[in-house]
């Protein structure tokens, strides 16, 4: 694996992280996104990232700054690419918005750089083709606050090259993450693969009027040893993303799920309760029941 200059195209929640997690490893990284105002918030994001490392990684002011000053930042993409090994793309999970941009990147990028997109809904033969390289393309996916919950997930199409793909995975474990290949396309990867499903099997529960939820998590965190049932999950990742999935399934016909949108709507969301980003979800916070120390008897 040759890669030097790594190029993160798009600099929002998850690409400010990837970023920051390269340069602090050690690249030079190139951040783009498209126009100046984007680029500034990228900094302020980047800048509110470097307690957490201080935190949870015990990163010294003199690492951190060495990290940052690894970054450059670019409002053009020929600038942006220009001596790419690498270029992690981080755009909006809109189809059409990355098709173009992948067709403005490979004219943009050097012959030698390998594309990967971070989509956690998408698959990459998707966009194959609108990239010009499809063997030099395959995804890398990250999962949020990516220096603590490090997990890079590797996935081929059916048109990647291994080499590629061997590379990608020395890059990930280069980066402090711990590399995990996938050798077929999958929606969702391993760990939404594994995670929905589950999610929504506590939430039909709930639905039916089985079981509340402190009762649902209780059984799940006692029998397995778990530190979380699915509504203490749900209210991290948020009500509305759980809402997003139910009411999709539901207009695509599929009745249960229309009901449990409904009930999402009407008994959370409406309410201003979205999990733990407003403070009440299923529990409220900053304290929640589950972590309270008679929750499990």
């Amino acid at each position: 694996m040759n890669y030097k200059n790594i190029t993160v195209a798009g600099s929002g929640v998850l690409g400010s992280q990837i970023a920051f997690q390269t340069a602090y490893h050690g690249f030079n990284v190139s951040v783009y996104d498209i126009n100046d105002e984007a680029i500034e918030r990228a900094k302020e994001r980047i800048t509110k990232l470097k307690p957490r490392y201080q935190e949870d990684l015990g990163a010294s002011e003199q690492e951190l700054e060495a990290a940052y000053n690894r970054l450059s930042f670019y409002s053009e993409l020929s600038q942006a690419v220009a001596d790419a090994d690498l270029v992690i793309e981080a755009v909006p999970e809109v189809v059409d918005i990355k098709i173009d941009f992948y067709n403005k990147l490979g004219q943009a990028a050097p012959e030698k750089t390998v594309f990967a997109t971070n989509t956690s809904t998408l698959l990459p033969s998707q966009f194959a083709d609108a990239t010009g390289r499809p063997e030099k393309f395959l995804a890398l996916h990250f999962a949020n606050e990516i220096w603590k919950n490090n997990t890079a997930e590797v996935m081929m199409h059916p048109g990647t090259d291994k080499a590629v793909f061997d590379d990608l995975l020395e890059f990930a474990k280069a980066i402090g993450m711990v590399a995990l290949p996938l050798y077929k396309e999958q929606p969702g990867y391993i760990l939404n693969s594994l995670l929905v499903p589950f999610l929504e099997a506590g939430q039909m529960l709930l639905m039916k009027e089985v079981a509340d939820p402190e009762t649902i998590d209780k059984t799940w965190m006692i029998a397995t040893g778990a530190p979380k049932g699915p509504f203490a999950i749900l209210d991290i990742v948020g009500i509305t993303t759980a809402y997003n999935i139910a009411n999709a399934k539901g207009e695509a016909g599929v009745p249960q799920f229309k009901e449990l949108a409904n009930l999402l709507k009407t008994e959370y969301i409406d309410k201003g309760k979205l999990g733990v980003a407003t403070g009440e979800g299923f529990y409220k916070y900053p304290n929640p029941s589950y972590e309270q120390p008679g929750f499990l008897k």
